[in-house]
């Protein structure tokens, strides 16, 4: 009978050794520079978590680069050519004030930085999440601290039926009165969440059913935006698809929309500066979904009538 016992016990401990290691299907690995997340034996992201630069004159860091798809193509640039301060998944702002004074650019990084002051990591069978708390800085306030903190979300589903769900929450809390942020001071209005692709010469704008054109100004176009072509080398059709939550305080987002040489961003907020509280942390969403085959081949009515129901 104890010989009986022994056996159960043994095949129950094999049991759940083997439904926990079917759970482990994400890790994370932490390098000198940040942390790399696998699926399975498939990468899905690398975040930039130590600063970077390739040449001095763009410090980067708090974004993600690369970006994979599905099949291990990586979807997005660091530090291209054309504009060496863009980088992967990356959030940023040409205009940060305090009160009338001008606290540096964001967007290049002249005079601002990110420290990011703590990283928290996390896996388990349904999801992978890393956690990020951010302190941006100016110059212009050196030795009085911080102006803002960020606290990022980033929250990652297990691939199926094609696909791969990637989330952010961002919050952002101003640490000094006044504190104002805005986009590109001209007509474009650009900023926020960012994405920098490497851009196939067959990529493909679509949103809500339609193929949308992109304009030098911004595009009123609708909640989500997919942009699919033959990214990497697999000579196969994929893409990435941003979605916005209602709950954002600009909603749909208007699309700054590159064909070449640029990023595509779902702005906030515009020209217009607005106003971070210190006492009540400000709240932005985002879902990226990495697919396989064009727009057609994902339900992004139902996806996006999914995520607007989580929130």
């Amino acid at each position: 009978m104890r010989d009986m016992c022994l056996t159960a016990c043994l095949m129950a401990m094999l049991i759940l050794s083997s439904c926990s290691s079917q759970d482990a299907r994400f890790s994370f690995r932490q390098t000198e520079q940040g942390y790399e997340l696998t699926e399975g034996d498939r990468q899905v992201f690398f975040y930039q978590q130590a600063p970077k630069t390739l040449t001095g004159e763009y410090v980067c860091n708090n974004y993600i680069h690369p970006l994979y798809s599905l099949d291990g193509d990586t979807l997005t640039e660091e530090f291209p050519p054309d504009h060496p301060y863009h980088r992967g998944v990356f959030l940023s702002w040409h205009q940060l004030f305090k009160g009338s004074a001008n606290l540096g650019d964001g967007w290049v990084n002249a005079g601002i930085s990110q420290e990011v002051l703590k990283v928290n990591t996390s896996v388990s069978g349904k999801s992978a999440e890393l956690s990020a708390e951010v302190l941006w800085k100016s110059d212009s306030l050196a030795g009085t601290g911080p102006f803002m903190k960020e606290n990022t979300v980033i929250t990652v589903f297990p691939s199926a039926n094609g696909i791969r769900v990637i989330d952010f929450r961002i919050g952002l809390t101003a640490l000094v009165e006044e504190l104002m942020l805005g986009g590109s001071d001209d007509p474009k209005g650009y900023g926020g969440f960012c994405i920098r692709l490497d851009i196939p010469d067959d990529m493909k704008f679509v949103s809500e059913g339609k193929n949308i054109l992109p304009q030098e100004l911004q595009v009123n176009a609708g909640n989500w935006m997919d942009f699919s072509g033959n990214f990497g080398n697999s000579e196969k059709i994929n893409g990435v698809a941003i979605l916005c939550s209602p709950q954002n305080p600009l909603f749909p987002s208007p699309w700054i929309l590159r064909q070449k040489g640029s990023m595509q961003n779902a702005v906030w907020p515009g020209r217009e500066k607005v106003k971070i509280d210190q006492d009540k942390q400000l709240v932005l969403r985002y879902r990226l979904v990495i697919h396989n085959g064009n727009t057609d081949s994902v339900d992004f009515a139902k996806l996006q009538a999914d995520y607007s129901r989580e929130q």
